[in-house]
């Protein structure tokens, strides 16, 4: 299911998507660059993606190396509520590009 996003790097013009198995440090990278460095909108969606992807991945992983008894329940736990915290913002921000796509589409030209 998680391996489905990276089907969002077609819809792109750039590679925001490009490695879904990379870590979150692209990011972190960007973030780093400052706000005004030349980041197209589509760039900073599909690094967000990405590293939505891999925390639902680690989250995945935990819990099936808890299942074979080489995770505590500690490490399970973080990693499970880090990867709902990240669903819950990726839903919020969806559900504010689908506000702001119908706010446009109401507007008269």
């Amino acid at each position: 299911m998680i391996d489905s996003v990276a089907g969002v790097k077609s819809l792109f013009s750039t590679n925001g998507l490009s490695g879904v198995n990379e870590t979150s440090s692209t990011v972190s990278a960007a973030a780093a660059q400052g706000t005004g460095t030349g980041m197209s909108f589509a760039q900073v969606m599909g690094d967000m993606a990405t590293e939505m992807t891999n925390t639902l991945k680690l989250g995945e992983t935990k819990s099936f190396e808890a299942i074979q008894g080489k995770a505590t329940t500690r490490e399970v736990v973080d990693a499970v509520m880090n990867a709902e915290q990240t669903l819950q913002t990726a839903i919020a921000i969806r559900d504010k590009v689908v506000t702001a796509y119908l706010e446009v589409a109401r507007m008269q030209i």
